[in-house]
């Protein structure tokens, strides 16, 4: 039988322990910046990680504010875009690639002049973009149902990949040709096959639709989606193609990022909460902390090289514009 000292010791150590795991879990505040001339919805964002650049679609602005993370400020705002909606920046060629809703464009942009090298003709509502950066490719999504592959050096599209919708969020593995695709309008996740260049596997949704962001833990071989109807993160196992659990969440999330080093997915909700959600056993996850934000702050982005969480927050009732860096564990 334990004696009170014995017990005593173990609540004091056990206390201790509690404090320091809610002090690594949690993300804080390291900064704001204002976005002083953009109104209306803001979009994804992207980084150049070296120069500490982070490059912001504004939407409703028509716009691309460039900010610099170190000095805490927009450098420049580039105008003229036509609802830009989806972002990359290449390091390697110093490119920038601005998918535009209302034109169906994709525009390549040199990353210190900012002067317009190409225009991708895509159709129609270019969307998400993503850097696959061992073929040296960008990937678009646009349209009714498409992925365009785009040479990253060029600016030329080399391939069309046919889906059974409009495409939101998607990811691309390192370790296999994978692309995994959120469909909203099939009710599904499709599984791209980038060697071949079409779909392989679509998997179902059947605890939630309306599924828009995505983020992978391919070492752990997990997919997560978030939806919002119900408002639900689904975890996936990219082995099999089953859902392993779900987990409620605040509404209107529009991004989510999984943080590798500390295994933490970070939801960005337009409700005005940040989630941060971590495993805790083998099939189970859980919220370490809900950190309130602000209304229609739902898009955000991770910048692991930095540990920053960027999270863009629009002009609204008296609500100022601008940028919230967060610092991560």
């Amino acid at each position: 039988m334990k004696t009170l000292s014995t017990i005593a010791l173990i609540a004091c150590l056990t206390s201790g322990l509690t404090r320091a795991q809610d002090s690594t879990a949690s993300l804080t505040l390291a900064k704001t910046i204002p976005l002083p001339n953009v109104e209306g919805r803001i979009d994804h964002m992207a980084a150049d990680v070296a120069g500490q650049r982070l490059f912001v679609a504004a939407l409703g602005n028509n716009t691309i504010e460039v900010v610099d993370l170190k000095a805490g400020k927009v450098i420049q705002s580039l105008p003229g875009f036509a609802e830009p909606q989806g972002i990359a920046y290449v390091p390697e060629w110093d490119r920038l690639f601005v998918a535009n809703g209302n034109d169906g464009t994709c525009r390549m942009l040199d990353g210190h002049s900012f002067k317009t090298i190409s225009k991708i003709e895509l159709g129609s509502d270019a969307d998400n973009v993503r850097y696959d950066a061992a073929a040296k490719k960008i990937y678009v999504g646009y349209g009714d149902g498409a992925l365009a592959a785009i040479d990253a050096r060029t600016g030329q599209k080399t391939a069309d990949i046919k889906l059974a919708g409009h495409p939101e969020s998607f990811r691309l593995a390192t370790a296999s040709p994978n692309l995994f695709v959120n469909v909203p309008k099939a009710s599904h996740i499709a599984v791209v096959d980038r060697d071949q260049g079409k779909v392989t596997a679509t998997w179902p949704l059947t605890e939630a639709k309306a599924n828009f962001p995505m983020s992978l833990d391919e070492a752990n071989h997990r997919l997560f989606v978030g939806c919002r109807n119900p408002d639900t993160v689904l975890v996936y196992d990219t082995a099999s193609g089953k859902l392993v659990t779900s987990l409620p969440l605040a509404g209107d999330t529009d991004d989510l990022f999984y943080d590798a080093n500390s295994k933490r997915l970070y939801v960005s909700c337009g409700a005005g909460v940040i989630e941060v959600i971590q495993p805790t056993n083998a099939g189970h996850y859980a919220k370490i902390q809900t950190l309130p934000t602000a209304a229609g702050a739902r898009t955000s982005y991770f910048i692991p090289e930095l540990k920053l969480l960027c999270l863009a927050v629009p002009h609204r009732n008296g609500q100022p514009a601008g940028i919230r860096v967060f610092k991560t564990p």
